[in-house]
């Protein structure tokens, strides 16, 4: 079986970004952004994912956070996109209700080439740590776009805003884990009664 790697860079006047994923790994991460609690939830996505992530991030904070996590967003979309390569014999779907404390969140991701995202969640603060939250919907949506994913993520409830997002990536993470796993029985098939997916071009 070919290795399911891939490294995706993105240099702009507003942001230099590189991500190396590697589908089929044990969740290690070495995640370097600019922005500490986004890279928190990145090491979680890896971890709950196992998806081995690489990633080395930089922008214009002196401007604002947006440039730099909608890109993140896109690159990371990318670069799973292009581990994925056809996307023969995967699962194509999957979903995860994930509980953290107090928070509960869920997600439902469809590696369909055709994307769009549904982001139902509601946020007592601005900020969780230096990331402001309000751009997590920018980076969920570059990250739908990029993949070819239908994501339906939401926060179902909870106390803490660190808690509901950080349920939220993990509710990702799993249910991406179980959209890109193997599947013995589907060998080398495409996971459509089309027999094609609208696979996006990076």
């Amino acid at each position: 079986m070919d290795p399911r790697t891939a490294i995706v860079c993105r240099q702009t006047r507003e942001t230099q970004i590189s991500i190396e994923v590697n589908l089929d790994g044990s969740g290690q991460a070495d995640v370097q952004t600019p922005i500490g609690f986004l890279t928190h939830m990145l090491e979680a996505l890896s971890r709950h994912s196992l998806i081995d992530l690489t990633v080395r991030a930089s922008g214009d904070l002196h401007v604002d956070q947006h440039h730099t996590v909608e890109d993140l967003g896109f690159v990371l979309g990318s670069a799973l996109s292009k581990a994925l390569a056809e996307r023969r014999g995967i699962s194509r779907a999957g979903w995860c209700r994930y509980p953290m404390d107090e928070a509960l969140a869920e997600a439902a991701i469809d590696l369909s080439g055709r994307p769009f995202l549904v982001f139902d969640a509601v946020f007592g603060a601005t900020h969780a740590g230096t990331l402001q939250i309000d751009l997590l919907t920018d980076f969920f949506d570059a990250f739908a776009r990029s993949l070819g994913a239908n994501l339906h993520l939401g926060a179902i409830r909870g106390r803490s805003d660190h808690h509901k997002i950080e349920a939220m990536f993990k509710a990702v993470a799993r249910a991406l884990r179980m959209a890109v796993a193997l599947e013995p029985r589907a060998e080398g098939e495409v996971p459509s009664t089309k027999g094609a997916l609208d696979i996006p071009v990076s």
